[in-house]
């Protein structure tokens, strides 16, 4: 999941909610929207990778 923040960046968070912090984990920083897409699309790859 991306947001784009107040600064221009954008976040990518996890999908799921940490159930003791009730919070999404950070992914990552980018400074371009291409930039999170391609960092989200490494991270379902090798989440796919996973037996």
């Amino acid at each position: 999941m991306i947001q784009k923040l107040k600064s221009g960046e954008y976040r990518i968070y996890s999908i799921k909610v940490n159930p003791l912090t009730k919070k999404r984990r950070n992914l990552g920083m980018f400074k371009t929207l291409s930039e999170a897409k391609n960092h989200e699309r490494q991270i379902e790859y090798f989440k796919s990778l996973k037996p």
